[in-house]
């Protein structure tokens, strides 16, 4: 899990709020001052960080060199963990912080880099990755963690940001999780039906798809069939590993939550655009979360296929209709995906049970009856 050291230095407004709510989501590295450590000094579960040597903290922060290693050279055994915070402006910079990781006693290095924010990042994560002190880079918004979280795929190994408000703590959380899961369940098809024309949905991701992977979609909140995405060569068409044709314009779409609690809502694929975000999903249910480059809605002949499932002897109907051609694959109970056009009843497929009822995409608790 990646590491996420809340700087609460200082005590703003909403101090108390943001304080409680890192607690709600489980975060609970905090980087304090000698005004803020009062606030901190009797709870056992957290972690705490400063550059004060006066305080009684967790990890004690250096920004000066020499005197780093002057306190380490005269304390043998050491009671708390270290750290060094570095401003980053040149090569030379970079170089010193490689250097410094190299230390064995040194557990993180924070990095701040106001300028070049990537491209350093890049160099040092390639150069420390394998080494014991852990990359923090220090960020300043939401979108500079998301970046540096991902960035050569690898990412930093955390991050150090100051709050500006509850809902950050919340999309933090959510940038914290490494892997989603959704569980996957066989269906039968036991109805096809041909749509003569109908509008259907690519989603274009800004990612390169694995086979195995595509979205999950459903004609409607009880159930999503996994949809794979054109990741296959043929003879008469070029891959497109970016891409699913995902389905009717009408369709349901698993998309990433706000709530890290929630680890989906869904949208209809008619809503989504470019620059959202969307759900990818393998064949095993490991999921991850990609954005959208480009959405193409164009009239194609379609396929409607109705499906059974049971849970605990309750059976399920599920539906999708998805485009009438060779390239379109769902998944079958197997693993492999397979042509729509060579799907018969009968066979099975994988798909996903979904909430039931659902308002604005939220899941609630409401009878509602979907056909």
């Amino acid at each position: 899990m990646k590491k996420v050291i809340l700087n609460l230095e200082k005590i703003s407004e909403n101090f108390k709020e943001l304080v409680q709510e890192a607690f709600n989501k489980g975060i609970l590295n905090f980087m304090v001052s000698k005004l803020t450590y009062p606030e901190f000094e009797n709870i056992e579960r957290v972690k705490l960080y400063t550059k004060d040597p006066d305080l009684q903290c967790d990890y004690l922060v250096y920004d000066n060199e020499i005197k780093l290693n002057k306190y380490l050279a005269e304390n043998k055994e050491l009671k708390m963990g270290f750290g060094f915070f570095k401003e980053l402006y040149s090569k030379k910079d970079e170089r010193e912080i490689v250097e410094l990781s190299n230390i064995k006693k040194l557990d993180f290095i924070i990095v701040s880099a106001k300028n070049w924010k990537i491209i350093p990042f890049e160099n040092l994560i390639a150069d420390m990755h394998t080494n014991d002190t852990e990359l923090i880079a220090s960020v300043e918004n939401i979108n500079d963690a998301e970046i540096l979280l991902k960035t050569l795929e690898i990412g930093v190994d955390g991050i150090l940001i100051t709050p500006k408000n509850v809902n950050e703590i919340i999309l933090l959380k959510n940038l914290m999780q490494k892997t989603l899961h959704i569980e996957l369940k066989k269906a039968t098809v036991v109805k096809i039906q041909s749509l003569p024309e109908s509008d259907r949905v690519c989603v274009d991701t800004t990612s390169l798809l694995q086979p195995g992977e595509g979205m999950l979609v459903g004609s409607t909140a009880k159930g999503f069939l996994l949809i794979h995405s054109e990741t296959f060569e043929t003879q008469f068409v070029a891959s497109r590993p970016f891409r699913v044709n995902a389905g009717d314009v009408s369709a349901y779409i698993l998309i990433p939550n706000d709530d890290p609690e929630k680890i989906y809502r869904t949208n209809y694929l008619s809503e989504i655009k470019g620059g959202d975000k969307v759900l990818i999903v393998n064949n095993k249910g490991e999921g991850r979360v990609v954005s959208v480059g480009r959405i193409k809605v164009e009239t194609r002949p379609m396929l409607r296929f109705e499906l059974e499932t049971f849970i605990e002897n309750q059976k399920f109907e599920i539906s999708g209709i998805f485009q009438n051609a060779e390239t379109v694959r769902l998944v079958g109970a197997d693993g492999n995906a397979k042509s729509v056009v060579d799907i018969k009843i009968g066979d099975e497929v994988l798909v996903h049970i979904g909430p039931g009822a659902t308002h604005f995409g939220t899941a609630i608790k409401e009878t509602i009856i979907e056909k």
